[in-house]
């Protein structure tokens, strides 16, 4: 019988230079000597599909160390970043051009610079892009994840790539100890939900059924900004996994506290994976009401439930050949809304956002420590700063 795969995302540090309005975590730095080892990498299992993050994982300096050997484990690679080490980047997609790069824009020019807090942000990820496609890199894209501010500018964004012949993946708002925030919410839903179906209707007219099904997980954006209940099953920690700069395996990032199966430096990954605190875990995963509807969860979902998504673009599809395009008030919830049945103060109840909510960032204690004399942005800035003098 063939070995079954995984599907693994990889946080190699909480460090980040980027000063995201949605997201703490450059607050909440991890301690480079703490962070996943060479080592505990090699004790992965084999996966299909592995995803680099952060934090800003190009802060590693053994980043290139870190994918060789993923490379041994991973049929698929993609790097999460926010394009800020452009020489970094290049540098390692010069030994890896099959590698997948996708840098984080949330907007255009204006837009992104204020969202992400990185000065001169969108010109330095959009350079670094076009350096990419220049070098004959295939497998790179744009991120964005949309809120109230860029809504407007999420059909100019996917244009934009569309015509550098680029992939564009989306996401929307959320509150976990991974963002280390409680308090992201969509305001206006009406008028974001009406650019997530102007991009969807754009994804339907290409030739590309991959962009087909990228339609539908846009559509899924749209009931999950509306508080509904996931369009598929979740199956984390079942043939998913994340694990952490510590060495914690995880279910995913969306949990509002951190959920641990295991710690890969201390246990095999057979003694990890079927332990009871694993078993636990998936118990939890079962009943989680958190309604998620992010790339890591829903795409290995999209693969295990494939009729779902299959049938959704069929029929779309159709509607298209009768000058009949998607429309977000197919989503019974969005009529609700606008008729009044709903309002949008219950709508606020069935969101992940928790004005009240205490995050845990999680956090080790050595790294918790260091926060004590300094701020998480004036260590990683000392931290790069000294980098860049080496």
């Amino acid at each position: 019988m063939a070995e079954k795969k995984l599907n693994g995302t990889v946080i190699v540090t909480y460090r980040c230079n980027a000063r995201c309005s949605m997201c703490n975590r450059y607050k909440a730095p991890s301690k480079p000597e703490e962070e996943i080892s060479i080592e505990t990498i090699k004790k992965l299992p084999k996966m299909y599909f592995t995803n680099i993050t952060g934090g800003e994982p190009f802060i590693r300096t053994d980043i290139k160390d870190i994918v060789r050997e993923l490379y041994k484990k991973s049929d698929r690679i993609v790097i999460s970043t926010n394009g800020f080490f452009t020489d970094r980047i290049v540098d390692l997609c010069k030994e890896f051009p099959q590698i997948g790069i996708r840098i984080s824009i949330e907007g255009l020019e204006n837009t992104n610079n204020e969202i992400r807090g990185l000065e001169n942000g969108y010109q330095r990820g959009y350079q670094t892009l076009k350096t990419l496609r220049e070098m004959g890199m295939k497998d790179v894209g744009f991120g964005m994840t949309v809120q109230d501010k860029n809504a407007p500018d999420l059909v100019p964004l996917y244009k934009l790539s569309d015509e550098m012949g680029m992939e564009f993946a989306t996401a929307s708002l959320h509150n976990s100890f991974y963002f280390v925030e409680a308090k992201n919410i969509i305001k206006d839903r009406p008028m974001v939900a009406q650019n997530f179906e102007n991009l969807v209707n754009e994804l339907l007219a290409s030739k590309s059924p991959k962009k087909w099904f990228r339609a539908y997980f846009n559509h899924g954006l749209i009931n999950y900004i509306y508080g509904q209940k996931r369009l598929l099953p979740c199956d984390m920690s079942f043939d998913t996994f994340f694990i952490d700069p510590y060495g914690d395996v995880m279910p995913c990032n969306g949990t509002k506290d951190k959920e641990v199966m295991g710690n890969l430096n201390e246990q095999s990954w057979d003694e990890l994976w079927s332990s009871p605190e694993a078993e636990a875990v998936r118990k939890k995963v079962r009943c989680c009401d958190r309604d998620c509807w992010m790339i890591g969860s829903v795409s290995p979902a999209m693969h295990k439930y494939i009729w779902v998504p299959m049938w959704w673009v069929i029929r779309h599809k159709a509607k298209f050949w009768t000058k009949k395009k998607y429309s977000m008030y197919e989503n019974k919830i969005v009529r609700d809304f606008r008729d009044g049945k709903v309002s949008k103060e219950e709508l606020d109840k069935c969101s992940t956002c928790d004005m009240c909510a205490t995050v845990n960032n999680g956090l080790s204690a050595a790294s918790m420590e260091q926060l004590k004399d300094k701020t998480g942005e004036e260590i990683v800035d000392a931290d790069i700063a000294a980098q860049m003098n080496n």
